[in-house]
């Protein structure tokens, strides 16, 4: 079946910090429930003068993708490397994590970097992570367009999803006056963020700009639906999809849990210096 969409709003940038030169809430930490299991999704502009110095994550998934310039990275287990343009980093917080995310290099990093809900039973897993390199995501080649696959399947081109929790990871190019149905699978809820172009989308085709984002919703069934995309210019987007998680959120900062008690015990755990004992 052809994905309806949902809802679509429209992203507005945000003015600059100590940290980023710019950004853009694509999808705000608001709405746990009805966004689930996708917890905030966030475009960063930064150079040398900002960036993301050493900071702690428990209870949750981040997944990073460079869309321009260099992201330098390090962590609490003394792993460290440069993740370049078109690069995605796939961390499992898990029990904890300590890293900073900085600029490489005198230009600036965009990137966009999601944060995806963990269930109760992969909370307190250790931590992870795995870098994925732009010449490692395969292409699937269309007329029109392409569609590059970092997790998923897509005609005859696969990828597996570099999280605990299952996530497509898609990036569509299309040129004008063409279109493509993109498969997902039925029980995924998910989103379509238009970084460029125009296009009509799902089965209503309904009008999207370029830093809008469109909504789907899950269905019954394990089966396979598809999410049209019609280019009216020239584009390219992003489409996340993952299984929702039927289970309360209590998020505050850097950490993400079921309760605000186990909060509470992630930010003891952090100040006592016991977050990524035993998982080093």
């Amino acid at each position: 079946m052809e994905k309806r969409i949902e809802t679509i709003y429209r992203t507005a940038l945000g003015g600059s910090t100590s940290q980023v030169r710019r950004n853009r809430a694509v999808v705000p930490p608001l709405d746990f429930d009805r966004h689930s299991p996708f917890l905030l999704l966030m475009e960063d502009w930064f150079d040398a003068s900002g960036g993301f110095e050493t900071h702690p994550h428990r209870g949750f998934q981040t997944v990073t993708l460079v869309l321009d310039g260099e992201l330098e990275h390090r962590d609490h287990t003394g792993a460290h490397g440069v993740l370049a343009r078109g690069d995605v980093q796939w961390m499992t917080a898990g029990r904890g994590a300590l890293h900073s995310e900085m600029s490489h290099g005198g230009g600036v990093t965009h990137t966009l970097q999601l944060w995806l809900n963990l269930p109760a039973r992969d909370k307190m897993s250790a931590p992870s992570y795995r870098d994925q390199r732009l010449a490692d995501a395969p292409v699937f080649r269309l007329e029109g367009g392409a569609v590059r696959v970092y997790a998923g399947t897509v005609g005859d081109v696969a990828h597996e999803h570099g999280s605990v929790w299952p996530l497509v990871l898609l990036d569509v190019s299309l040129q004008a006056g063409h279109g493509y149905r993109v498969p997902v699978p039925a029980s995924y809820r998910g989103f379509f963020y238009l970084l460029a172009g125009a296009a009509h989308l799902g089965a209503d085709r309904e009008m999207a700009r370029a830093g809008d984002v469109a909504w789907f919703e899950p269905a019954q069934g394990d089966g396979s639906d598809t999410l049209t995309i019609e280019a009216t210019a020239a584009l390219r987007g992003l489409v996340y999809a993952s299984p929702p998680i039927d289970e309360p959120v209590a998020a505050y900062g850097p950490f993400v849990m079921n309760t605000m008690r186990e909060v509470q015990q992630a930010f003891a755990d952090y100040h006592a210096g016991r977050l990524v004992e035993s998982v080093t």
